[in-house]
């Protein structure tokens, strides 16, 4: 027996004699041909292979999109000389009592220098106010404060105020001497977006004629007039309290 190491080897299947691993012959490597390489580039290019198409972003909003309108709105608050004060088909009917400054009813005030009266209305509070002295007189809209039945103060709104008009000041309105002027007054937040209707005033009613009025009785509203009398300021308050809601 021979005392040389024997190198590792394998076993051919044909012969019984090793042949050394060193001589494995080395196997050729194997090249795609170019047009599966370039199939496989195609593939991956293709919707639903390889990767997933990029989301698409959302359209923005329009632009300038006017405010939704409540079902109530109302676009005008032309006086009714009507005994019973809101729309002809109404679910109900409203009953309104003057409490500041107090009146036997007669929803009015006089000092010797104005006179007022007053229509409360599910609509707005109308008013008209008299002169009574020589000299001409101002309400300064902007300093006057409205109070609706839900206990918030706001700015005044009248005839002719607009959506455009929340935040800038409006124009004084004067009253010569011995002369009348009538108006209606709501809560400046109630104004709507009237959209491309610019010159509309749309806004909410003062209170609503639906199933929820009945939840409005025993609530108060009312309005301080800012005056300027011989350029002097004079606020003028006043308040009134629904004393009853009935079915029509």
């Amino acid at each position: 027996m021979s005392n040389s190491r024997a190198t590792p080897g394998v076993r051919r299947s044909d012969g019984d004699e090793w042949t050394p691993s060193r001589r494995f012959a080395r196997l050729p490597s194997v090249t795609k041909p170019s047009h599966v390489l370039a199939c496989l580039a195609v593939a991956a290019l293709l919707p639903g292979c390889g990767s997933a198409p990029a989301p698409e972003s959302a359209s923005p909003p329009p632009a300038n999109a006017p405010a939704a309108a409540v079902s109530n709105a109302v676009t005008t608050a032309g006086d009714s000389v009507g005994s019973i004060p809101g729309s002809a088909d109404a679910q109900f009917v409203y009953r309104f009592r003057q409490t500041e400054p107090a009146a036997s009813g007669t929803f009015a005030y006089r000092d010797r220098d104005l006179s007022f009266s007053f229509r409360p209305s599910p609509n707005a509070l109308y008013f008209g106010v008299e002169n009574l002295q020589g000299r001409p007189v101002q309400i300064d809209w902007d300093r006057s404060v409205f109070y609706d039945p839900n206990g918030r103060s706001s700015k005044v709104g009248h005839t002719t105020t607009r959506w455009r008009d929340r935040y800038n000041s409006q124009a004084f309105t004067q009253i010569m001497g011995l002369q009348r002027y009538s108006d209606y007054v709501f809560s400046l937040d109630d104004l709507l977006d009237p959209g491309a209707s610019p010159d509309t005033q749309l806004r909410r009613p003062l209170l609503p004629e639906d199933s929820s009025a009945p939840t409005y009785s025993g609530k108060s509203f009312g309005v301080d007039l800012f005056f300027l009398v011989e350029n002097q300021p004079r606020t003028y308050s006043f308040r009134f309290q629904v004393q009853s809601v009935i079915p029509r």
